[in-house]
């Protein structure tokens, strides 16, 4: 097996709803929202993280093959290429384990783990798209906002339980890329876009159910060639 070269898949992602990604803060601020957004300790900016594109991304291709029964919902990996043996989604799953890893251990079939190889995709945090920023800032707007819920009772027909949540509004952009290890001229791309194309149907982020986390790919390229058409002819 050869690395034959290391592609770069770039392009942005924009919000087509309001999107929350939490930042696991536990402390109580004054004024604060109950819910915050991760944001860059740095420059106090929301962006979205590499692992949470990557986990949504594959929980989905899983759901797609068909392989949660098999893996009781835990990620596919090379212990349970056992169970697929043989069957139509072998394949596949020997794809999906390329590209995200599958942490072998030495009770693998060591044949197996060289012929798979190690994960060839590798994904970086989202940073906000500056020239979103700057037009928030010309307009005095703020780069997160605020939401109010609520529990309606059935049958008092009264709002309980209030709550807010910090989310990254609709139309903000954030810089989307990845790089794929490319080992012996594989072409494993179709599987990647397949992913993207599913986090464009459910979204990313929490409360999905709820109208969150909607986004779209825009001006995906590879090595600086588009690759729209080949997004928008996946079909899933």
């Amino acid at each position: 097996m050869q690395l034959t070269k290391i592609q770069k898949l770039t392009g942005q992602i924009e919000l087509l709803s309001g999107l929350h990604i939490g930042s696991g803060n536990t402390e109580m601020h004054i004024g604060g929202t109950d819910n915050p957004v991760i944001k860059n300790p740095i420059t106090h900016e929301p962006y979205i993280p590499g692992s949470s594109i990557k986990g949504k991304m594959r929980s989905l291709l899983e759901w797609h093959l068909g392989v949660i029964d098999i893996t009781q919902g835990q990620p596919l990996s090379f212990r349970h290429l056992n169970n697929l043996r043989g069957t139509a989604k072998e394949t596949k799953a020997k794809d999906l384990i390329r590209l995200f890893g599958g942490a072998p251990d030495s009770n693998n079939d060591q044949a197996l783990v060289t012929e798979i190889g190690p994960s060839r995709l590798s994904f970086w945090d989202c940073a906000l798209d500056s020239k979103w920023v700057a037009e928030m800032n010309d307009k005095n707007l703020m780069l997160t906002e605020t939401k109010m819920e609520n529990m309606i009772d059935r049958i008092r027909g009264v709002a309980e339980h209030p709550r807010n949540t910090e989310r990254v509004p609709a139309t903000a952009k954030f810089n989307f890329n990845l790089t794929i290890r490319v080992h012996d001229d594989e072409d494993l791309l179709d599987t990647v876009l397949q992913g993207m194309k599913l986090l464009e149907l459910t979204g990313l982020g929490g409360s999905g159910s709820r109208g969150y986390g909607k986004i779209k790919f825009l001006e995906p390229k590879l090595d600086g060639q588009s690759i729209q058409d080949r997004l928008e002819k996946i079909i899933l």
